[in-house]
Protein backbone atom coordinates (compact mmCIF):
# COMPACT_ATOMS: atom_id res chain seq x y z
CA UNK A 1 0.00 0.00 0.00
CA UNK A 2 1.13 3.57 -0.87
CA UNK A 3 1.93 5.83 2.05
CA UNK A 4 -0.18 8.26 1.30
CA UNK A 5 -2.36 5.42 1.43
CA UNK A 6 -1.71 4.45 4.90
CA UNK A 7 -1.27 8.35 6.49
CA UNK A 8 -4.83 9.00 4.47
CA UNK A 9 -6.60 5.81 6.01
CA UNK A 10 -6.36 6.63 9.40
CA UNK A 11 -5.59 10.48 9.82
CA UNK A 12 -6.17 13.89 8.96
CA UNK A 13 -5.53 15.17 5.76
CA UNK A 14 -1.64 17.24 6.21
CA UNK A 15 -3.06 20.06 5.31
CA UNK A 16 -5.36 20.26 7.96
CA UNK A 17 -3.95 18.37 10.67
CA UNK A 18 -1.90 19.75 13.90
CA UNK A 19 1.62 19.42 14.06
CA UNK A 20 0.88 16.60 16.87
CA UNK A 21 -0.88 14.96 14.23
CA UNK A 22 1.49 15.07 11.74
CA UNK A 23 3.93 13.08 13.34
CA UNK A 24 1.50 10.54 14.49
CA UNK A 25 0.63 9.99 10.72
CA UNK A 26 4.14 10.16 9.63
CA UNK A 27 5.38 7.55 12.48
CA UNK A 28 1.97 5.22 11.86
CA UNK A 29 2.90 5.07 8.36
CA UNK A 30 6.58 4.53 8.50
CA UNK A 31 5.65 1.73 10.64
CA UNK A 32 3.13 0.14 8.42
CA UNK A 33 5.67 0.50 5.34
CA UNK A 34 8.59 -1.42 7.35
CA UNK A 35 6.83 -3.86 9.44
CA UNK A 36 5.21 -5.28 6.21
CA UNK A 37 8.63 -4.70 4.46
CA UNK A 38 7.37 -2.57 2.08
CA UNK A 39 10.72 -0.90 3.32
CA UNK A 40 12.80 -4.01 3.23
CA UNK A 41 15.69 -4.30 5.45
CA UNK A 42 18.57 -2.23 4.54
CA UNK A 43 16.14 0.38 2.44
CA UNK A 44 17.16 4.14 2.50
CA UNK A 45 15.98 7.55 2.04
CA UNK A 46 16.73 10.69 2.33
CA UNK A 47 13.46 12.67 4.91
CA UNK A 48 13.09 15.06 2.35
CA UNK A 49 11.98 11.99 -0.31
CA UNK A 50 10.00 9.99 2.36
CA UNK A 51 8.18 13.53 3.47
CA UNK A 52 7.33 14.02 -0.45
CA UNK A 53 5.70 10.72 -0.74
CA UNK A 54 3.53 11.61 2.58
CA UNK A 55 2.75 15.47 1.56
CA UNK A 56 4.16 16.48 4.17
CA UNK A 57 7.17 18.50 5.82
CA UNK A 58 10.22 17.42 6.59
CA UNK A 59 9.89 18.03 10.44
CA UNK A 60 7.02 15.55 11.50
CA UNK A 61 8.95 12.91 9.29
CA UNK A 62 12.09 13.25 11.40
CA UNK A 63 9.95 12.91 14.70
CA UNK A 64 8.62 10.16 13.53
CA UNK A 65 12.39 8.49 12.55
CA UNK A 66 13.53 9.61 15.41
CA UNK A 67 10.43 8.08 17.27
CA UNK A 68 11.11 4.49 14.89
CA UNK A 69 14.69 4.93 15.87
CA UNK A 70 13.85 4.60 19.75
CA UNK A 71 12.58 0.97 18.72
CA UNK A 72 15.41 -0.36 16.83
CA UNK A 73 13.73 -0.41 13.45
CA UNK A 74 15.66 2.60 11.85
CA UNK A 75 18.58 4.42 12.31
CA UNK A 76 18.85 8.00 10.84
CA UNK A 77 21.44 8.87 9.49
CA UNK A 78 23.29 12.31 9.27
CA UNK A 79 23.31 13.54 5.64
CA UNK A 80 21.88 10.04 4.65
CA UNK A 81 18.28 10.07 5.77
CA UNK A 82 16.55 7.08 7.06
CA UNK A 83 17.87 3.49 6.85
CA UNK A 84 15.75 0.22 8.14
CA UNK A 85 17.56 -1.56 10.12
CA UNK A 86 17.86 -5.68 9.50
CA UNK A 87 17.98 -8.08 12.17
CA UNK A 88 20.62 -10.50 12.75
CA UNK A 89 19.87 -13.86 14.31
CA UNK A 90 21.94 -12.38 17.68
CA UNK A 91 19.09 -9.57 17.61
CA UNK A 92 16.63 -12.59 17.38
CA UNK A 93 18.30 -14.42 20.17
CA UNK A 94 17.66 -11.64 22.60
CA UNK A 95 14.95 -10.66 21.28
CA UNK A 96 13.59 -14.14 21.88
CA UNK A 97 14.74 -14.18 25.17
CA UNK A 98 12.90 -11.51 26.49
CA UNK A 99 9.75 -12.92 24.46
CA UNK A 100 10.13 -15.73 26.55
CA UNK A 101 10.42 -14.06 30.27
CA UNK A 102 7.11 -11.79 29.45
CA UNK A 103 5.08 -14.48 27.81
CA UNK A 104 5.81 -16.59 30.58
CA UNK A 105 4.67 -13.89 33.24
CA UNK A 106 1.84 -12.82 31.16
CA UNK A 107 0.57 -16.26 31.30
CA UNK A 108 1.41 -16.65 34.91
CA UNK A 109 -0.57 -13.45 35.85
CA UNK A 110 -3.44 -14.12 33.78
CA UNK A 111 -3.54 -17.64 35.58
CA UNK A 112 -3.51 -16.06 38.97
CA UNK A 113 -6.62 -13.67 38.32
CA UNK A 114 -9.53 -14.50 40.16
CA UNK A 115 -12.26 -16.12 37.44
CA UNK A 116 -14.43 -13.63 36.16
CA UNK A 117 -16.70 -12.04 33.08
CA UNK A 118 -13.32 -10.32 31.85
CA UNK A 119 -11.38 -13.12 32.14
CA UNK A 120 -13.41 -15.33 30.70
CA UNK A 121 -14.00 -13.19 27.52
CA UNK A 122 -10.41 -12.74 27.65
CA UNK A 123 -10.15 -17.19 27.38
CA UNK A 124 -12.45 -16.91 24.96
CA UNK A 125 -10.68 -14.55 22.48
CA UNK A 126 -7.36 -16.93 22.82
CA UNK A 127 -9.73 -19.60 22.09
CA UNK A 128 -10.77 -17.74 18.90
CA UNK A 129 -7.79 -17.03 17.39
CA UNK A 130 -6.80 -20.85 18.08
CA UNK A 131 -9.77 -22.26 16.65
CA UNK A 132 -8.53 -19.39 13.36
CA UNK A 133 -5.55 -20.77 12.93
CA UNK A 134 -6.50 -24.17 12.52
CA UNK A 135 -8.39 -23.34 10.27
CA UNK A 136 -6.26 -21.43 8.10
CA UNK A 137 -3.84 -24.41 8.45
CA UNK A 138 -6.11 -26.69 6.68
CA UNK A 139 -6.39 -24.67 3.56
CA UNK A 140 -2.61 -23.58 4.12
CA UNK A 141 -3.61 -19.95 4.05
CA UNK A 142 -0.15 -19.18 6.07
CA UNK A 143 -0.62 -15.73 6.15
CA UNK A 144 -4.33 -15.72 7.97
CA UNK A 145 -2.55 -18.20 10.43
CA UNK A 146 0.70 -15.82 11.20
CA UNK A 147 -2.37 -13.27 11.58
CA UNK A 148 -4.34 -15.28 14.12
CA UNK A 149 -1.16 -16.50 15.88
CA UNK A 150 0.14 -12.51 16.08
CA UNK A 151 -3.22 -11.76 17.38
CA UNK A 152 -3.04 -14.88 20.33
CA UNK A 153 0.16 -13.09 21.66
CA UNK A 154 -0.91 -9.81 21.21
CA UNK A 155 -4.18 -10.66 23.68
CA UNK A 156 -1.82 -12.64 25.79
CA UNK A 157 0.56 -10.01 26.53
CA UNK A 158 -1.90 -7.23 26.04
CA UNK A 159 -4.65 -8.34 28.91
CA UNK A 160 -3.01 -9.52 31.32
CA UNK A 161 -3.40 -6.67 33.18
CA UNK A 162 0.31 -5.15 33.51
CA UNK A 163 0.73 -2.31 31.70
CA UNK A 164 4.51 -1.68 31.48
CA UNK A 165 4.66 -5.68 30.55
CA UNK A 166 2.38 -5.44 27.11
CA UNK A 167 4.21 -2.03 26.28
CA UNK A 168 7.80 -4.05 26.36
CA UNK A 169 5.81 -6.94 24.89
CA UNK A 170 4.83 -4.83 21.98
CA UNK A 171 7.95 -3.03 20.89
CA UNK A 172 9.60 -6.54 21.00
CA UNK A 173 7.13 -8.03 18.74
CA UNK A 174 7.15 -4.57 16.04
CA UNK A 175 11.27 -5.97 15.43
CA UNK A 176 10.59 -9.56 14.50
CA UNK A 177 7.69 -8.92 12.51
CA UNK A 178 9.04 -8.52 9.67
CA UNK A 179 11.61 -11.71 10.18
CA UNK A 180 8.66 -13.54 10.80
CA UNK A 181 7.24 -12.65 7.48
CA UNK A 182 10.32 -13.21 5.74
CA UNK A 183 10.68 -16.78 7.16
CA UNK A 184 6.83 -17.61 7.01
CA UNK A 185 7.20 -20.11 3.92
CA UNK A 186 10.55 -21.66 4.88
CA UNK A 187 9.59 -22.78 8.39
CA UNK A 188 7.76 -26.30 9.21
CA UNK A 189 4.39 -26.32 8.56
CA UNK A 190 3.68 -25.47 12.11
CA UNK A 191 0.72 -27.90 13.30
CA UNK A 192 1.54 -28.23 16.43
CA UNK A 193 1.55 -24.55 17.82
CA UNK A 194 -2.50 -24.30 18.26
CA UNK A 195 -1.80 -27.07 20.76
CA UNK A 196 0.18 -25.56 22.47
CA UNK A 197 -1.54 -22.82 22.80
CA UNK A 198 -4.51 -24.84 24.04
CA UNK A 199 -1.60 -25.79 27.07
CA UNK A 200 -1.17 -22.45 27.83
CA UNK A 201 -5.30 -21.39 27.96
CA UNK A 202 -6.14 -24.55 29.78
CA UNK A 203 -3.45 -24.00 32.55
CA UNK A 204 -4.21 -20.21 32.51
CA UNK A 205 -8.41 -21.50 32.93
CA UNK A 206 -7.75 -23.68 35.66
CA UNK A 207 -5.19 -21.56 37.83
CA UNK A 208 -2.08 -23.50 37.31
CA UNK A 209 0.19 -20.24 37.34
CA UNK A 210 3.61 -22.34 37.07
CA UNK A 211 2.15 -24.47 34.13
CA UNK A 212 1.24 -21.61 32.29
CA UNK A 213 4.30 -19.40 32.88
CA UNK A 214 6.18 -22.87 31.89
CA UNK A 215 3.68 -23.71 28.62
CA UNK A 216 3.66 -20.54 27.07
CA UNK A 217 7.83 -20.16 28.11
CA UNK A 218 8.60 -23.69 26.07
CA UNK A 219 5.84 -22.51 23.49
CA UNK A 220 8.14 -19.26 22.31
CA UNK A 221 11.46 -21.16 23.36
CA UNK A 222 10.42 -23.42 20.52
CA UNK A 223 10.02 -20.77 18.09
CA UNK A 224 13.04 -19.56 18.69
CA UNK A 225 15.07 -22.90 18.18
CA UNK A 226 13.40 -22.83 14.14
CA UNK A 227 13.52 -18.68 13.34
CA UNK A 228 17.20 -18.51 14.84
CA UNK A 229 18.54 -20.93 12.19
CA UNK A 230 16.32 -20.04 9.58
CA UNK A 231 17.61 -16.31 9.31
CA UNK A 232 21.39 -17.54 9.85
CA UNK A 233 20.70 -19.35 6.59
CA UNK A 234 18.69 -15.97 4.51
CA UNK A 235 21.63 -14.33 5.84
CA UNK A 236 25.21 -15.98 5.81
CA UNK A 237 26.93 -12.66 6.12
CA UNK A 238 24.96 -11.09 8.58
CA UNK A 239 25.37 -7.11 8.41
CA UNK A 240 25.96 -5.06 12.15
CA UNK A 241 23.06 -5.91 14.25
CA UNK A 242 20.20 -2.84 14.79
CA UNK A 243 21.65 -1.19 17.84
CA UNK A 244 18.02 -1.60 20.47
CA UNK A 245 19.77 1.16 22.62
CA UNK A 246 17.61 4.53 22.38
CA UNK A 247 20.26 6.67 24.00
CA UNK A 248 22.91 5.43 21.71
CA UNK A 249 20.57 5.85 19.43
CA UNK A 250 19.58 9.53 19.91
CA UNK A 251 22.99 10.64 20.70
CA UNK A 252 24.46 9.20 17.51
CA UNK A 253 22.02 11.13 15.48
CA UNK A 254 23.01 14.27 16.94
CA UNK A 255 26.77 13.72 15.69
Amino acid sequence: MPLTALILKSHPAPGTAPKASLVESAYVALKAAILSNTFPPGYQAAESDVASQLGMSRTPVHEAAIRLQAEGLVAVQPRKGILVCAISSSDIREIYELTIALEGMAAEVLALQTPSATKTKILDRLSAETRSMETALKTDDLDRWAAADDQFHRILTGECGNSRLARMAGTIRDQTHRTRLLTLRLRPKPSNAATEHRAIIEAIRTGHARAASENAAEHRRRASQIMIPLLKKLNPFEPPSADLNPDKNRKSARK
